[in-house]
C-alpha cells in the first residue's frame, strides 16, 4: 500500500479529528472508489472511519491553533494529539493532510510521512461533507456556531492594523497630489490666456501662477483699479514696488475692454483654482504627517514626496522593504530599462530617485554612483520602517548624513565615517528616542483629553444655558396667561332645521 494514507488529519473549528482509511491493494483502486462514495454516507463510512477526536478547550485555544495552522506550524495541542493516537512505529505510517507545508512540519516533528495529493483531497472533501455524522455526540448547530466564531476571530486578527502606519492612504494621497498639480497647472494656463485679453502685461509683472490668479481676482476690471485695492494687492505681492508696477501697468495697458459677464466667469474659475491650490497645500501637509507616522526614516532620508512615490510605485511599504537596492535604484524607469535591454544600450542610472536633491547636486560623472548609494540607504530605511515595532526618524537622519558625506567624498575626497560606527550611534540615538516616545504619546493624549473635556464642558454649558432660557421663556408665558382675564366663549346657537321652521 505505497503512497496511500493510513490516517487523515482533519482540522475543524471545534477540534482535531484523525480518521482511519481502509487499505487498498492498489492506489489506483482508491481514487475512483472514494470519488464514487463522497456523497453517499454509507459507502464513505465503509472507507473512512473516525479514529480519534480532540476538542479545543476554549475559543482562545481554537484561535491559537488556527493561527499556527495558517503559518504551517505544529501547535503543542496538535503534537500531543498525534503522539497519543498514532502508532509508535511511524516510519511506514502515512498521514493525509490538506496543506503540503503543514505536512512537512508534521514530518519534522513526528517522523512520519505526510501526503497532500492523490486520493487525500477527495477523502478530505468527503470528511468535510459528512463531518457531523462521522463525529457523533456533537450537535449540528454547535458546529456551525464554532466555525462562525472562529472565522470571525481569525479574520479580526488578520485585518487588525495600526491606523497611523497604514500606507494605503499615502498611496492614494500622493496620486491625488500629482493629479492636482497637473490640473492646477493646466487651469492656471487657461486663466492666463483668458485674462490676458484684458490685461496682458500682468503675466510679465507677476510670473508666479498662484499670485497671478489672486491679483486677477483683486483687480478684475483694470479700468476700475484704484488705491483702495492697493492693500489687498500688497498682501499678495508683499512689496510696494510690485504693487505700483501693477497699478501703473493697468493704467497704460494695451488690453481690450471686457464685459461684466466675462469678468464674472473669469472670477468664478479663478476662485476654483485658488481653492484647489489651497487644498493641494493642505494635502501636502497631510502626506507629510502620514509619512512621518508610516515611514519616518525614509521620509528623513529622501523627503515625504519621493518616499511616498516609492511606496506607491512598489504597491506598499512591505513590498518596498522586500526590494533589493538595485530595484529601488531604477524604480520608475522600467520603460527605459527594457528599451535599453532590447537595444543593448546603457541601462538607466535612476528612476524616481532622480527627484531627490542628492542626485541634482551631484556632478554628471557621479550621478550614477550617488544614485546607487542612495538606493542602498533607501532599502535599509524602508526595512527599518516596515519591521520596527516603534519606527523613529533617527536612522533616516543618520543615513542622510552618510549620503551627504559620500557626496562630499566624491567632490573633495574627504573620507567619510565607517558604516558600523555610524550605525552604532544611530542605534543608541534611536533607543533614546524610543524611550522618550511613550512620554510624548502621553502628553499628546493628555492634550487630546483636555480638548475633549473642554468641548464637553462647553456643550454642557450651552445646553444648560439653553435649558435655562427655555424655562425663563415658559415662566414668562405663564405669567402673561395669569394676568389676562379669562374670557368665556359663548357657544353659538344651533340653527333650527328647515322642517322645524315649517312646522312652526
Amino acid at each position: 500500500m505505497s503512497d496511500a494514507p493510513q490516517y487523515v488529519l482533519f482540522e475543524h473549528g471545534v477540534g482535531y479529528a484523525l480518521f482511519k482509511v481502509k487499505e487498498f491493494e492498489d492506489i489506483g483502486e482508491a481514487l475512483p472508489e472514494v470519488e464514487k462514495s463522497v456523497t453517499d454516507y454509507q459507502r464513505f463510512n465503509s472507507i473512512v472511519q473516525l479514529h480519534a477526536f480532540e476538542p479545543f478547550k476554549n475559543t482562545e485555544a481554537a484561535l491559537d491553533n488556527c493561527n499556527s495552522i495558517s503559518e504551517a506550524l505544529v501547535h503543542e495541542d496538535l503534537q500531543n494529539f498525534l503522539d497519543a493516537n498514532l502508532p509508535k512505529k511511524r516510519k511506514k505510517c502515512y498521514i493525509g493532510v490538506s496543506d503540503p507545508k503543514m505536512g512537512g512540519s508534521i514530518s519534522e516533528s513526528l517522523g512520519c510521512k505526510c501526503l497532500a495529493s492523490g486520493v487525500v483531497p477527495e477523502i478530505l472533501r468527503g470528511i468535510r461533507f459528512h463531518f457531523d455524522r462521522l463525529v457523533k455526540d456533537l450537535p449540528h448547530h454547535s458546529l456551525n456556531k464554532a466555525q462562525l466564531s472562529l472565522g470571525h476571530s481569525y479574520s479580526r486578527g488578520k485585518v487588525k492594523f495600526d491606523v497611523h502606519r497604514v500606507d494605503n492612504m499615502v498611496i492614494q494621497a500622493i496620486a491625488l497630489l500629482d493629479q492636482l498639480d497637473k490640473d492646477i497647472n493646466l487651469f492656471g494656463m487657461r486663466i492666463r490666456e483668458w485674462y490676458a485679453f484684458h490685461y496682458p502685461e500682468l503675466a510679465k509683472i507677476v510670473p508666479e501662477q498662484y499670485k497671478y490668479i489672486k491679483c486677477a481676482l483683486i483687480i478684475r476690471n483694470r479700468e476700475e483699479l484704484d488705491d483702495e485695492r492697493k492693500a489687498a494687492l500688497l498682501d499678495v505681492l508683499e512689496t510696494e514696488e510690485k504693487v505700483d508696477e501693477v497699478i501703473e501697468g493697468a493704467r497704460t495697458s494695451m488690453g481690450m475692454e471686457i464685459t461684466e459677464l466675462d469678468l464674472k466667469n473669469i472670477s468664478k474659475f479663478a476662485q476654483r483654482i485658488v481653492s484647489l491650490t489651497d487644498y493641494r497645500n493642505l494635502l501636502h501637509e497631510y502626506i507629510k504627517d502620514r509619512m512621518a507616522a508610516c515611514a519616518p526614516s525614509l521620509t528623513a532620508l529622501v523627503g515625504e514626496q519621493v518616499g511616498a512615490r516609492l511606496i506607491s510605485h512598489a504597491g506598499s511599504l512591505t513590498n518596498l522593504a522586500k526590494y533589493p537596492a538595485s530595484t529601488i535604484q531604477i524604480l520608475g524607469a522600467e520603460k527605459a530599462l527594457f528599451r535599453a535591454l532590447k537595444t543593448r544600450s546603457n541601462t538607466p542610472k535612476y528612476g524616481l530617485l532622480f527627484h531627490s536633491s542628492f542626485i541634482g547636486r551631484a556632478s554628471t560623472k557621479n550621478k550614477g554612483r550617488i544614485s546607487r548609494f542612495l538606493a542602498n540607504k533607501c532599502s535599509m530605511a524602508s526595512r527599518l520602517d516596515c519591521f520596527s515595532d516603534v519606527p523613529v526618524p533617527t536612522y533616516g537622519e543618520f543615513l542622510k548624513n552618510q549620503v551627504e558625506e559620500r557626496l562630499t567624498y566624491f567632490e573633495t575626497g574627504t573620507i567619510p565615517k565607517k558604516n558600523i560606527d555610524v550605525m552604532k550611534e544611530a542605534k543608541d540615538a534611536a533607543e533614546a528616542e524610543i524611550d522618550e516616545a511613550p512620554k510624548k504619546a502621553r502628553k499628546a493624549h493628555k492634550k487630546v483629553l483636555k480638548r475633549a473635556r473642554a468641548a464637553m464642558d462647553a456643550e454642557q454649558q450651552q445646553h444648560q444655558d439653553g435649558g435655562a432660557a427655555k424655562q425663563l421663556k415658559k415662566e414668562k408665558k405663564e405669567e402673561i396667561v395669569e394676568d389676562e382675564p379669562m374670557e368665556v366663549e359663548e357657544k353659538p346657537k344651533k340653527k333650527k332645521k328647515k322642517s322645524q321652521v315649517v312646522e312652526e
